[in-house]
């Protein structure tokens, strides 16, 4: 391997262990933000929406019901972060595919380095195996909608006050805010429910070498604690 090629992998690990930790860039930006890439607890929620308070009867809404969906990996780093966030929250019980499909799709885009502490990320987003299996009598689909994807102005002081290569080229982070939706059936009646989310997705793209046929390509490095984005 490139020694050069090397050392970005070993600087881009040790940048993303230590946002984990909440140290580096809690020097960099001087506030306490970061903890941030722990991952949420994991959602024990059963139900086709999240309270039958907040369900309404409705015609199933949405996109059409498919199992799992690749990553386009090409695009540019936006359009990478839409397909990750789209991939980490579309979902339908009734597919015949379980949550550890779902999370392959990502883990298939996944940078080597960080592909373990990765799984864990993903795992955190979606139903439990069992919780799975109680959400697929409701015929349980989840999608989302994406309001706005902007580079939060954290990462941006971070990465104007890191050292020279502290932080490899063509790392970004997009921060994501959106809504989750939910519908199904609740006993004969259809029903819906949403609710905002918001998360950072952390990326890896090289850019596209023109005459060489190379399109550029983008690999997933971390996702935020889900609803406690960098901004």
């Amino acid at each position: 391997m490139d020694p050069a090629t090397l050392a970005d992998r070993r600087r881009r690990r040790l940048l993303i262990a230590t946002i984990a930790g909440g140290i580096v860039l809690l020097l960099l930006v001087g506030v306490g933000i970061y903890g941030l890439l722990r991952g949420p607890a994991p959602r024990t929620d059963t139900t086709p929406a999240d309270s039958p308070s907040s369900t309404v009867t409705a015609p199933p809404i949405g996109p059409s019901r498919e199992g799992p969906v690749a990553v386009p990996q090409v695009g540019g780093p936006e359009a990478f972060a839409r397909a990750v966030a789209g991939a980490l929250f579309t979902w339908d019980t009734t597919t015949g595919h379980r949550p550890s499909d779902y999370a392959q799709m990502l883990a298939d885009v996944a940078a080597d380095e960080e592909a373990a502490a990765l799984g864990g990320d993903v795992r955190a987003y979606l139903p439990t195996v069992e919780a799975w299996g109680q959400l697929r009598p409701y015929q349980t689909r989840q999608w989302l909608t994406i309001d706005q994807v902007v580079v939060p102005d954290a990462w941006e002081t971070a990465v104007a006050q890191a050292a020279p290569a502290q932080i490899p080229e063509g790392t970004v982070a997009y921060t994501i805010d959106g809504t989750r939706h939910r519908d199904g059936t609740w006993g004969t009646e259809p029903v819906e429910a949403s609710r905002p989310v918001s998360f950072t997705v952390f990326a890896v793209c090289t850019p596209p070498v023109p005459g060489r046929g190379s399109p550029g390509l983008c690999e997933l490095l971390r996702l935020s604690q889900l609803d406690n984005p960098l901004r």
